[in-house]
């Protein structure tokens, strides 16, 4: 709206203000304003309000004064990117009412500098066995240094992130929560620990936060925070998480030769009409099918209707046991929470004895391998209607796959590496969900439910100068065909090296005809390969490290990035042990000089992980 001096009381100089004023100011602002005014009981003109200090108090519209916003800090630690999407979406949804928000990865914050806090929430995921995610690691060990300092003046609320079948289940935000606590901080809103299906856990602990942090601003601005959420979600109609796009499956091929003890499927999909943007680095997540003569096999032991209505989501939807027990439920995987459940629930005093006495390496290695099935079988638990299951059955997760694949080379599609995973355990055969779905049951013409996840603590650097490392063992190597795809439509001029690792150089030289090409054509500069069951002395991509030690040194020193992609208990962290040791051997630093160095180059994203 623009105001005329033709039909309003000011004159024109006061338009050519108020016209520059208005447009700038949002909702609570304006409210703020109109209260001012009406609460002065002058029709005389008024002067604009003086811009309110830190710490100082505003009128309210009913005339009353209350403190302004508190700062809030959010800080993330994530591995796959959750954490920080997640973070950026609270952020955006408290500057859109308002609130003065800074918005950082702890890895870019200040540690020393969280004493001048005042409210704080963190959002950390936990990774591996209860280790905090890259990009958090150095945060982490301050709050637990002698270095931390007091906190008494700081509030703060957690939200965790993990997954139940791991036995240090949402470990690293329950660290941050407990250690803030004893640093004097005053606990803003209780901690939220949730599971690898975390939307609706964390839609309550915004909703938690927004109302404490708006007990500063006035219940009608908390409830229009709230609607205003709630309005934004209920519009989205792009393809996400909560809405995943099926894809057509255009190509499923087997990359491994004649005599090879692996499967691995390179797989093509169609994203057309997706309007699903990624860029290398990112990942896949597909929705997997639990396999149809696992799910009968459980119907006929548990003698349940295959026909039976369910409810399988907070919303009421209804679907027949059958195609539930395909589509939505997790059965393929034992966790703790679910023995302690159905022991509780079902009034099981086998299943209380056993977890009563049960050490927690002992339930580790139940869990290994069973699913369901086995549950059922062991501890008697059949008869017990199928409602009563599916209330304690999680959804099935999202598989997340790293993408092999430029979309600038390849326009309206995205390409998977993905290892078949089959084996024998307590008497019967098993295959992964996802990947034995990928191998077995999925034809070209076939969809896939899918979204992107991106991963922007995967990134190639942006100056397409500098030289890179890339070190993968097995699939592993996906993210680097994505990357050298990429490097090759740009032209970028930096150097690459390569360095991968799988089992037989005859069968499981994954893209093999692919990297000996950018070899020739000079988009890759270099290329150690070590094919560990091809002699007698097993070989490992961080042997063929150590080997090239003074030329990885000599790449260091000049700048280049490094990322690894591979499974983080064994490769990864044999590879980090290999870079370590070079750092002391070549660049004459001593054991902590060279965990100081590596982390530093952690922080500057030079040394990236993409690990599982």
């Amino acid at each position: 709206m623009q105001l005329q001096v033709t039909n309003s009381p000011f004159d024109e100089k006061q338009i050519e203000h108020l016209n520059r004023l208005l447009p700038t100011l949002s909702e609570v602002q304006k409210a703020w304003l109109s209260g001012c005014l009406a609460a002065s009981n002058t029709t005389a003109a008024v002067a604009e309000p003086p811009l309110q200090e830190k710490g100082a108090v505003s009128p309210a519209a009913n005339g009353q004064v209350q403190p302004a916003t508190r700062q809030v800090t959010i800080l993330f630690g994530s591995q796959t990117g959750n954490g920080q999407s997640l973070a950026e979406d609270l952020s955006k949804k408290l500057e859109e009412k308002d609130f003065q928000v800074t918005l950082s990865s702890m890895d870019d914050f200040k540690p020393k500098s969280i004493k001048k806090v005042e409210d704080l929430l963190i959002i950390a995921s936990t990774h591996g066995e209860g280790d905090p995610p890259d990009n958090a690691l150095s945060f982490y060990e301050f709050l637990y240094s002698k270095r931390a300092p007091k906190l008494d003046n700081v509030r703060f609320s957690v939200l965790a992130l993990g997954d139940s079948s791991y036995e240090f289940f949402c470990q690293t935000g329950k660290d941050f929560d407990e250690r803030l606590e004893e640093l004097g901080a005053e606990r803003l809103y209780p901690r939220v620990d949730c599971d690898v299906d975390y939307e609706d856990s964390a839609g309550e602990w915004f909703d938690g936060v927004f109302g404490k942090l708006s007990d500063n601003q006035g219940g009608a601005q908390a409830a229009s925070m709230l609607q205003s959420a709630g309005e934004t979600t209920s519009q989205e109609s792009v393809y996400s998480k909560k809405n995943p796009f099926r894809a057509e499956i255009l190509e499923n091929l087997n990359l491994n030769g004649r005599g090879s003890n692996k499967e691995t499927r390179h797989l093509e999909l169609d994203l057309e009409g997706s309007n699903l943007e990624f860029s290398p680095g990112d990942s896949v997540g597909i929705y997997p099918e639990n396999d149809s003569v696992l799910v009968d096999h459980l119907l006929e032991e548990m003698n349940w209707n295959p026909e039976e209505q369910v409810t399988v989501d907070k919303q009421g939807e209804a679907k027949p046991l059958r195609e539930a027990l395909i589509s939505h439920y997790e059965i393929t995987k034992l966790t703790k929470p679910l023995l302690e459940q159905a022991a509780e629930q079902f009034e099981n005093e086998k299943l209380k004895d056993f977890l009563a006495v049960t050490e927690r390496s002992e339930l580790r290695s139940y869990l290994e391998g069973r699913d369901l099935l086995d549950l059922v079988r062991e501890f008697d638990l059949k008869g017990i209607p199928a409602v009563q299951w599916t209330k304690i059955l999680r959804k099935i997760p999202a598989r997340l796959y790293s993408i092999a694949s430029s979309s600038a080379a390849n326009p309206e599609e995205v390409h998977l590496t993905v290892g078949a995973l089959r084996y024998d355990a307590h008497g019967r055969e098993r295959t992964g969900v996802c990947s034995g779905q990928c191998a077995e049951r999925s034809q070209p013409g076939d969809t896939l439910p899918i979204y992107i996840q991106p991963n922007p603590n995967f990134k190639l650097p942006d100056e397409t100068d500098t030289p890179i490392i890339m070190i993968g063992a097995g699939t592993g190597v996906a993210p680097f065909r994505a990357f050298m795809e990429e490097r090759e439509e740009i032209g970028a001029q930096g150097s690459s090296w390569l360095f991968f690792g799988e089992q037989h150089f005859s069968s499981d030289f994954l893209y093999q005809i692919e990297w000996q090409q950018w070899l020739k054509e000079g988009v890759l500069t270099r290329m150690d390969v070590a094919f560990s069951r091809d002699q007698k002395e097993k070989v490992y991509v961080q042997h063929k490290i150590l080997e090239k030690r003074k030329e990885v040194y000599q790449w260091i020193a000049e700048g280049a990035v490094i990322y690894v992609c591979g499974d983080e208990k064994y490769m990864a962290s044999d590879v980090q042990d290999a870079l370590l040791s070079i750092l002391q051997e070549e660049g004459g630093l001593s054991k902590e000089e060279a965990e100081v160095y590596l982390a530093d180059m952690r922080k500057q994203k030079r040394y990236q992980r993409d690990v599982y």
